[in-house]
């Protein structure tokens, strides 16, 4: 009776407000909706793609790509580019393999020597940016082309051996979990909470929104402008070790287009190219949407010449669409 009908009403209420909390979430997060849709067509297309250890290949495809997108964030939403990523990677990755290989370091010393090169790369674009107010375009376009040169430099232009210490990194624990995955949480979430709880963070979105004003309110961009860009390089160093492990070997050609690839995760994910938007959550979609859609353009066998048409398409509409959502 009444009891029953009123549980009955409460049920399908809870139900309906379910889905419109799920159809407002996909809505005002554009990128988000992307992957639905995508993963949803690719489900149906290729029974394979489904599949747990196809799916953990996803995330292993993305973790390169996202890793060094999330420093690219930090770059973005503070209104500037970085297109030094990928050689920074290589050039860091270089570094560890000729000093621990090379030179004997031990390989702890070589990791944080790795990590301190892309730092240091960072800080010169930053100071080339901040001090002799160059355009970030053309400053870490000079950095790409010196990173790339150093890396030919110290390997001479052969790939560089590993100790089998850090090329673990690029297994699985348990024999299932894939390293680099957690590495790309572990990043993730740090640049999660640079955004949203340190003062740099909140520096990023005051410089991206308006410089001058954030300078008239005591933020010292210049020095900010330094934080910034090292730590894109950090993360760009970070990201240079998952993929040497993963290739078992350090390279000088590596991550060669990377930055591209990371700079279109970043807006595919929701930032502005303009400044003071983007978020870390978005990052990690928009690289997912490239890897989903790379890996389920292998499982469709389309070819690798296709391949790139489709993946420029779908960029262009992925911000075309995210930015008529936000006039709307």
């Amino acid at each position: 009776p009444r009891g029953a009908d009123g549980g009955g009403r409460g049920g399908d209420g809870r139900r309906g407000g379910a889905v419109q909390l799920l159809r407002t979430v996909l809505l005002e997060n554009g990128a988000l909706s992307g992957l639905v849709v995508l993963v949803a067509a690719l489900a149906v297309l290729s029974p394979d793609f489904l599949g747990t250890q196809n799916l953990l290949n996803v995330g292993v495809q993305a973790a390169v790509t996202a890793i060094l997108a999330f420093g690219v964030t930090f770059v973005v939403v503070a209104g500037g580019i970085d297109l030094s990523v990928g050689s920074v990677a290589a050039l860091s990755a270089i570094m560890l393999g000729w000093t621990s290989t090379t030179q004997g370091l031990p390989v702890w010393l070589s990791v944080l020597l790795a990590v301190g090169t892309g730092v240091a790369c960072g800080l010169v674009s930053g100071g080339l940016i901040a001090y002799g107010k160059l355009p970030p375009f053309i400053a870490t376009l000079a950095m790409l082309s010196v990173g790339r040169g150093l890396s030919l430099v110290l390997s001479e232009g052969t790939p560089i051996a590993l100790p089998s210490s850090v090329a673990t990194v690029g297994e699985t624990l348990g024999g299932w979990f894939p390293v680099p995955l957690l590495v790309l949480l572990v990043m993730g979430g740090i640049t999660a909470v640079v955004l949203a709880r340190t003062f740099s963070g909140r520096a990023m979105y005051a410089i991206g929104g308006n410089e001058e004003a954030a300078r008239l309110s005591g933020i010292r961009v210049r020095r900010q402008k330094l934080v910034i860009y090292a730590l894109s390089g950090a993360f760009a160093a970070v990201a240079g070790i998952v993929l040497a492990s993963r290739l078992a070997s350090a390279q000088p050609q590596a991550a060669t287009g990377y930055e591209l690839d990371a700079i279109a995760a970043v807006v595919i994910g929701g930032a502005s190219l303009a400044g003071g938007v983007g978020k870390a959550s978005g990052t990690l979609i928009g690289a997912l949407i490239l890897a989903v859609l790379r890996n389920g353009l292998n499982l469709l066998e389309v070819s690798i010449f296709w391949q790139q048409v489709v993946i420029g398409a779908v960029i262009a509409l992925a911000v075309l669409l995210d930015t008529l959502r936000r006039r709307a």
